[in-house]
């Protein structure tokens, strides 16, 4: 039978909107004759709130990022009493005041199910619904390996999460215990699809006879990505060193200018949709530990070093990646060089954490949510 799915995200970072993709093209082949329509809720509300919500947590994160990490952690408390606090209902009253558009989206077509791959357009659903104006069902893909209660919007049909453990948390926080699902973070089929590593050295003229190391700094180039740049060119141990500097052009150029010891290869580039052949390519991937970046990782089976998580949700995903043998942390920079160093002369522990990264992986969470949701729809 023909659905309408609705799949709404917001662009705060790139992780969310390949999130949402991903479940786009799973709901595609799950059921070709439904209408599924992928929606960034950020284009639909104006430019202000657009710079607040999409950008201003980035700038926060250059110049204050233990102020990130307090805020997550106050707005992760438990609520006390009946009734949530007034600044968080004054949060959200801004939020739908400036999203308008998506209450009409919702409100004048008639959706059979809304998918979120972030929390801010559940969160208008779940008041929608809670006032009688919607009734919808909805579904909520959590992308990090922990969950905020900032995910938590009721009602809500189901919740998929990364972990068992966050599913966990999520059940003690009061969502009923059949609508959650750990099913995985939604990540795209193509990063399932082995191409082979020889072809995707030769594709990017990478070569075949040293370590590959593929540095990402996330689609808007956050963080120290020069330093961290600098530093991978000071192991000894000659490598190839892929930098993916996302949509920034400033730190792109400016990585193309730092000269490269003879020792070692580089090749610095922009934005790119070929990140599942580059991590192919790879034996090394240095990155923050976003959900996505680190998911599409455990399903390649690449190592990860981890650097400059930003506090909050990616210190906490950091966590679940050195619990699970898939990654190392550099916490101070001046030392990722040396950390890196020794990962490439003891190839002993780069298999095992190849290994223990495809364990962790979900490659078929996409698929997974796609198809619960349309059981969802028929009763089950």
């Amino acid at each position: 039978m023909a659905r309408r799915i609705l799949i709404l995200y917001a662009s705060v970072g790139g992780g969310h909107g390949r999130a949402a993709a991903a479940l786009e093209e799973a709901f595609g082949s799950a059921s070709p004759d439904s209408l599924v329509r992928r929606v960034d809720v950020l284009e639909l509300t104006n430019a202000p709130f657009r710079r607040i919500y999409g950008k201003a947590y980035f700038d926060l994160f250059r110049f204050s990022p233990h102020l990130i990490g307090y805020l997550y952690d106050v707005m992760d408390r438990p609520r006390r009493g009946k009734g949530a606090p007034v600044g968080e209902r004054l949060r959200a009253m801004v939020e739908r005041a400036n999203l308008r558009r998506v209450s009409s989206l919702l409100l004048d077509e008639p959706w059979d199910l809304v998918v979120h791959t972030h929390f801010l357009p559940a969160a208008i659903v779940s008041f929608l619904r809670r006032k009688g104006s919607l009734s919808v069902p909805h579904a909520i893909a959590v992308t990090d390996f922990d969950v905020h209660r900032l995910w938590i919007n009721q009602p809500c049909e189901r919740y998929f999460t990364a972990t068992e453990e966050a599913a966990a948390a999520l059940r003690a926080l009061g969502v009923p215990p059949g609508d959650v699902d750990p099913a995985g973070i939604p990540v795209s089929p193509m990063f399932a699809r082995e191409k082979g590593r020889a072809a995707s050295r030769a594709k990017f003229g990478l070569p075949m006879d040293r370590p590959v190391i593929l540095q990402m700094a996330g689609g808007f180039g956050v963080g120290p990505v020069e330093t961290v740049f600098r530093s991978l060119l000071s192991v000894e141990k000659p490598l190839a060193l892929v930098a993916v500097t996302g949509s920034d052009a400033r730190v792109r150029e400016s990585l193309s200018k730092i000269a490269v010891p003879e020792r070692h290869a580089a090749n610095v580039l922009g934005f790119t949709k070929e990140i599942d052949e580059l991590m192919e390519a790879a034996d090394l991937l240095v990155s923050k530990p976003g959900g996505l970046t680190s998911s599409e990782a455990l399903v390649k089976g690449l190592p990860m070093v981890i650097v400059n998580p930003i506090p909050g949700q990616e210190s906490r995903n950091s966590d679940f990646l050195l619990e699970a043998g898939a990654a190392v942390k550099a916490n101070n920079l001046p030392v990722l060089g040396m950390k890196v160093e020794a990962l490439l002369r003891d190839p002993d522990r780069m298999v095992r954490m190849r290994e223990d990264a495809r364990r962790a992986a979900r490659p078929q969470a996409a698929s997974r949510i796609a198809e619960s949701c349309l059981k969802l729809l028929l009763g089950g």
